[in-house]
């Protein structure tokens, strides 16, 4: 049987753009526990593109968001010691592009926690297209409580 992603065993029924798997036209990015890194592998279509050949700088930054975001949640279960991921919601993230990225190949996320408290993440995340280091992201994810429109998001 096949590992599941982290959102489609915590989240089947999400519509999150990014990461939700019940979102038909979203990304859908799967992600998973690699040691101290959460990791995804996501293929680009033509309509991601910025400019022939080229990934969107918007899509980037949805990428790292949500799977960063996934990160922090998984974190915060494991460090609670829940047993499913508390709903986590970005509140800032910051994404520095460092070289155009080719949408003809797989590209390769890595993330891991920098810093964390009970109820929020720092998370560092990595954009790959092969071995090049094409964007970076360093966000804070929260998670948050009951009456927040996003609590139930994941259920």
């Amino acid at each position: 049987m096949a590992k599941l992603s982290l959102q489609k065993q915590f989240a089947p029924h999400s519509i999150c753009f990014g990461c939700g798997p019940a979102n038909q036209k979203g990304l859908r990015i799967e992600s998973f526990p690699d040691g101290e890194s959460v990791v995804a592998e996501w293929t680009p279509d033509s309509h991601h593109e910025a400019f022939p050949g080229m990934l969107n700088g918007g899509i980037i930054g949805s990428l790292l968001d949500c799977h960063s975001n996934w990160t922090a949640a998984w974190h915060l279960m494991n460090k609670n010691q829940l047993t499913a991921p508390p709903c986590t919601v970005t509140a800032d993230y910051s994404v520095q592009l460092l070289r155009p990225t080719p949408s003809a190949t797989p590209v390769r996320l890595v993330s891991r926690v920098v810093e964390s408290t009970e109820r929020k993440a720092i998370i560092e995340a990595e954009l790959y297209s092969g071995a090049e280091l094409c964007a970076k992201c360093r966000g804070t994810f929260v998670a948050v409580k009951p009456g927040h429109p996003a609590y139930h998001r994941w259920s």
